[in-house]
């Protein structure tokens, strides 16, 4: 049988309404955008736009930072951030988002207040280290450079703490080409104290020989304990300190650089360096026996690179005891964190000032210095701690 013909009408009409099915079948193609409107091809980032990312950055962690200092978001009707619009802004999940993490912040001043400890001011500066673009999206890695100066600071206290901190920023852009900050992630430890995110932690550690690994008691976190006074004159502590404070943000040639190295990064490392400064003696044998103890820039046993086979050694070798209060600690001293406790430690500092009965901690990975342990137990007040007489 021949196919019917369709008359002039008819084929008109056909052809009109599949059209029109075609442009709804299209529809659902495109993005979630307006229809008519103007759509730029995948945007460029060219250097005023790479600045303003860090202007925006800047402004961020500013803000974070402010959360901690007295009185400094009360002088502002709004935070920094609001004050970016057009091109480049903040989006509104993300500032959602950072409304809720600046009362969090708050309320870490209020509980360090508590504890003795307020800023009076800070400053904090933003470097763009790289830039990647991937069609409508941006990955922009930066170092935030923070210092905080403590308030009413007496005597031989600390005047200043400050740290550096890695972050990863994510900008997507809109159909006009529109840079928007939607995402922020820590690229370190994640240790800073103006930092939400959950620190870093180390697998559970076991020795290949089998062995029942010497296992350091925790010290207790209660403020104004019975002192405890270093009496010992083997090894020079001013001689640490001073090795920590110098190297504190910089990192000495002579070792390897294990930040940004996985969990863990180069915490025990830094540690270990500033114990040698002072006068440790090495210990050559098998890298992976936790009972010898050494670090050059060509090779370092686990003991000196790594949490717990430092605490292992320091406690076999009788180089250290424990502490049973983290503010019996004194310069020189070795203080480690286990944050999920879980019985394997993930973090090791050296205490490099003490005043007015609280230890100051200088460490890597955040790099930081002179970081109270008030501050730490304010930030972390369920961690387990350790604290090592040296």
């Amino acid at each position: 049988m021949k196919s019917r013909k369709l008359s002039r009408t008819r084929r008109r009409a056909t052809i009109l309404t599949a059209a029109a099915a075609s442009v709804v079948a299209g529809v659902a193609l495109l993005p979630n955008w307006s229809a008519g409107a103007a759509v730029v091809d995948d945007p460029t980032v060219d250097a005023k736009t790479k600045a303003t990312f860090q202007k925006l950055a800047d402004a961020f962690f500013t803000d974070r930072t402010d959360a901690l200092v007295d009185g400094a978001q009360s002088k502002r009707d709004k935070p920094l951030t609001a004050g970016f619009s057009g091109h480049v802004k903040l989006s509104s999940g993300l500032s959602r988002t950072e409304d809720s993490a600046r009362d969090t912040l708050e309320g870490r001043k209020d509980k360090l207040a508590s504890l003795g400890e307020e800023y009076s001011k800070a400053n904090t500066a933003v470097t763009l280290n790289a830039t990647r673009v991937e069609g409508r999206r941006a990955t922009v890695a930066v170092t935030e450079t923070t210092t905080l100066t403590y308030a009413q600071a007496r005597g031989n206290e600390p005047r200043t703490t400050g740290f550096q901190a890695g972050h990863e920023l994510t900008f997507k852009a809109d159909r006009h080409g529109n840079w928007q900050l939607t995402d922020v992630k820590d690229t370190d430890s994640g240790l800073a104290v103006n930092t939400l995110s959950k620190p870093a932690v180390k697998a559970p550690t076991t020795a290949d020989d089998g062995d029942t690994m010497p296992n350091a008691p925790r010290a207790a976190t209660t403020r104004n304990p019975v002192a405890v006074p270093k009496t010992g004159t083997t090894y020079d502590y001013k001689a640490m300190a001073a090795y920590a404070e110098k190297y504190w943000n910089v990192y000495n040639k002579d070792y390897p650089d294990f930040n940004g190295h996985g969990a863990g990064g180069d915490c025990t490392n830094f540690v270990s360096q500033s114990l040698k400064a002072g006068g440790w003696k090495h210990v050559p044998g098998y890298v992976y026996d936790y009972t010898k103890w050494f670090g050059t820039a060509d090779i370092q046993s686990d003991s000196f690179v790594g949490v717990n086979e430092w605490s292992w050694f320091a406690q076999n070798s009788k180089r250290t005891k424990p502490l049973a209060n983290v503010y019996q600690l004194e310069v020189g001293d070795v203080l480690q964190m286990d944050f999920d406790r879980d019985g394997s430690k993930d973090h090791t500092m050296i205490v490099t000032a003490k005043s007015g009965g609280v230890p100051y901690v200088t460490y890597h990975s955040n790099n930081t210095f002179r970081r109270s342990v008030a501050s730490l137990i304010a930030s972390y007040p369920t961690a387990y701690y350790y604290a090592y007489r040296t």
